[in-house]
């Protein structure tokens, strides 16, 4: 995390007033601020993965998702959440499918067609998917998560500029402007892709409850208009690839939830709904 005087530049070129402290989220460093009398923040990316996605948040242009107000190198001004909602306590607090709608509305309002694109190298999906390719011969459960991506990725249907990491804790209440999504990657394939951290979410404690995960399956499945044997393909698809990546980061515990959300994916594929 980055002290309040590593923000001066920033601060004096768009004529800033700090609004709270900073603070560091993997691959950026933040800085609350106000502009024009706006709520606004100071994003630093410190990553080219981070960098790629201020790209695509540019790119959108402040239609369903966050607004860019000025950029310069690694840094952007963007608009700030201010709103109350929290979609996470919404999930656990009896209010599952509401979150789940507003998030599938805001996926499907990204993936509108828009001219252009956006000013950077996007990742195509297979790409994405190494870390899962690397270790598919390692653990039956990465060779049958991988074994559903590769079928997916050589057939693509509906292709567009992905969100790359929709959850829970992505897509903020901006008050007036509705929900709007942050922290976008820099991946273009199948629209399913997006659709599956859903289901997924490691964060989400009840993201491998069995009644949770057939519930909000088919409250996706319909927001969404995605065939559910496609939709459940993607699922068992994407928790291998977040396995892989917990795996990377030495981080079991989240890798075995990962797995559990795969078996329930199998199991209803197999037409074994436990």
């Amino acid at each position: 995390m980055q002290p309040l005087d590593a923000w001066r530049g920033p601060l004096e070129r768009w004529d800033l007033s700090p609004d709270g402290a900073p603070f560091a989220t993997p691959g950026s460093d933040l800085l609350p601020v106000r502009w024009r009398g706006r709520a606004a923040m100071l994003k630093r990316a410190n990553t080219p993965e981070e960098r790629a996605g201020a790209a695509v948040l540019r790119w959108w242009g402040g239609d369903g998702a966050a607004e860019v107000f000025a950029d310069e190198g690694d840094t952007v001004l963007m608009e700030r959440a201010t709103g109350t909602g929290d979609l996470m306590a919404m999930a656990l607090e009896g209010r599952d499918d509401e979150a789940t709608r507003i998030l599938c509305v805001t996926v499907e309002h990204l993936h509108r067609p828009r001219p252009g694109a956006p000013a950077t190298e996007l990742t195509p999906l297979r790409d994405w998917f190494s870390s899962l390719a690397a270790v598919r011969g390692d653990d039956p459960r990465y060779s049958r998560s991988w074994a559903a991506a590769d079928a997916l990725l050589a057939d693509p249907r509906d292709e567009v500029v992905l969100h790359g990491d929709v959850h829970h804790d992505n897509v903020l209440d901006f008050g007036d402007r509705g929900w709007l999504a942050i922290d976008p990657k820099c991946v273009v394939g199948e629209r399913g892709y997006d659709y599956a951290n859903l289901l997924t979410n490691p964060d989400l404690p009840t993201a491998a409850d069995p009644v949770r995960f057939a519930r909000q399956l088919d409250v996706i499945a319909a927001e969404a208009r995605l065939p559910r044997e496609r939709l459940l393909r993607w699922v068992l698809a994407f928790a291998g690839l977040s396995a892989a990546w917990f795996d990377e980061d030495d981080e079991a515990e989240e890798r075995e939830r990962d797995f559990a959300v795969a078996d329930l994916a199998a199991a209803h594929l197999a037409g074994a709904t436990p």
